[in-house]
């Protein structure tokens, strides 16, 4: 059975969680592959509503054994408090199937501290950060002064850990930020008592894997954010401190490349984006405006109203290009049910020069994007359970975009909110679309 990875295509919040969580029934194991809980993904099932920011989307299935992979960033307080969540909505988080590796990065109370006064001290030049503390405990991580989610399991490593690294800490929040000092016992303490409550759950996970890899079982590798905010090829430095491409769900999962035989990138019927950066296509008249009600898009982590904006193709292609997309799943192409025409951003203007590609940031900043305009259909496609169902011109719109995006085929299509809301394409309509 193939290895799936699950990627976002645009600036994240394209409804990565929703393919997981509709892919998941018939998987073995759901690993997140990087990242934090600096942004989350919602999730609409028989449960009800969630906004799952550390653990994998498989949790809804009593079946599915859940991963958090080395390539996240932890926070232990964000990981008791959804997991309270979860189990108070009757959803089962037992340790025998909700697996955190051991090698997996700590956010730590200081790298939260940090993260915000970074950002306050950025001032004008203010990258959007969560001030969730992603970006100082992946430059924690780099240094190799980082601490891991094992080392909570280990009192006297940790100990003599938490007393060097932190005498630094504090002199720059000191002498940098003129704050207060954090107590050692305090944090050390903080420290134990996660430890304690998470042992069960932190796990070598290297034999987990490989174990359902032997056994070839369907695997889900589910990413966070979208390529635009890769660390390497997103829109620097208004991007993630880690890589949400499928090269970085290999690494982050501790799965071979070669295994992964299955690429889904998920792409939104139109734009979003939450925080700083480029986002040619953004409209900021009452378009946008219409876009954001009617898809409800404020961020699942910080509930910041999301930037929105027609569909970008060349972000998109770029994308495909970077993941060598199999498929692609289209979410919430029901927003556009009630526009009479549709744009499509096709390629950018420069200065007078045309780009089809997507440049680098300082160069970004200057595109405007180049449109191509499409018949609405103007009638509700949340009925709709197959691609017949659907109206001609969104069957058209849906064309449209599998073609821009290189020719990839569409697998899925998102018509509404729910987990049955999902459009399931055989291959001759994916040719088609």
């Amino acid at each position: 059975m193939p290895v799936t990875a699950v990627v976002g295509a645009q600036w994240g919040d394209e409804g990565k969680g929703r393919v997981v969580d509709v892919m998941a029934s018939q998987a073995h194991m759901v690993i997140r592959f990087q990242g934090g809980d600096n942004a989350g993904h919602t999730v609409v099932n028989n449960h009800g509503k969630f906004a799952l920011h550390l653990f994998p989307c498989g949790i809804f299935f009593p079946h599915v054994h859940n991963v958090l992979g080395t390539g996240m960033a932890v926070n232990p307080r964000s990981f008791l408090t959804e997991m309270k969540v979860l189990n108070d909505a009757g959803v089962e988080t037992a340790p025998n199937r909700v697996h955190i590796s051991e090698r997996a990065q700590v956010v730590m109370p200081y790298h939260v501290l940090i993260d915000g006064l970074e950002e306050e001290a950025r001032g004008g030049n203010a990258q959007g950060t969560t001030k969730r503390g992603i970006g100082p405990c992946y430059t924690d991580k780099a240094a190799r002064v980082g601490l891991r989610m094992g080392d909570l399991t280990d009192a006297g490593h940790l100990g003599a850990y938490l007393r060097q690294v932190l005498d630094v800490k504090n002199r720059l929040l000191t002498r940098v930020y003129d704050h207060e000092p954090l107590s050692y016992d305090d944090l050390f303490e903080q420290l134990l008592d996660w430890g304690r409550q998470l042992a069960p759950y932190i796990k070598n996970t290297h034999p987990l894997v490989q174990q359902a890899l032997r056994e070839d079982r369907t695997i889900l590798l589910e990413g966070q954010l979208g390529a635009l905010r890769d660390i390497d090829w997103g829109i620097y430095p208004y991007v993630t401190s880690s890589s949400p491409i499928t090269g970085g769900s290999a690494t982050g999962a501790g799965v071979p490349p070669h295994r992964i035989s299955n690429i889904i990138g998920v792409v939104k019927a139109y734009t979003t984006a939450v925080g700083e950066g480029p986002v040619p296509t953004e409209l900021t008249d009452p378009m946008g405006e219409t876009l954001r009600e009617v898809g409800e898009e404020y961020g699942a982590t910080t509930g910041r109203p999301r930037r929105c904006g027609w569909f970008d193709a060349v972000a998109v292609r770029y994308a495909a290009e970077l993941c060598g997309f199999s498929s692609i799943a289209v979410t919430k192409i029901d927003v556009l049910d009630q526009l009479p025409t549709i744009k499509v951003c096709v390629a950018y203007d420069v200065d007078g020069e045309r780009y089809e590609t997507v440049p680098d940031t300082r160069v970004m900043a200057r595109a405007r994007p180049i449109y191509e305009e499409l018949p609405g259909w103007q009638e509700p496609t949340t009925s709709a359970r197959t691609w017949h169902d659907l109206p001609p011109n969104a069957q058209a719109y849906l064309a449209r975009i599998s073609e821009l995006a290189g020719g990839v085929n569409i697998c899925m299509v998102g018509v509404g909110p729910h987990r049955k809301d999902t459009l399931f394409l055989d291959q001759q309509h994916s040719e088609v679309a």
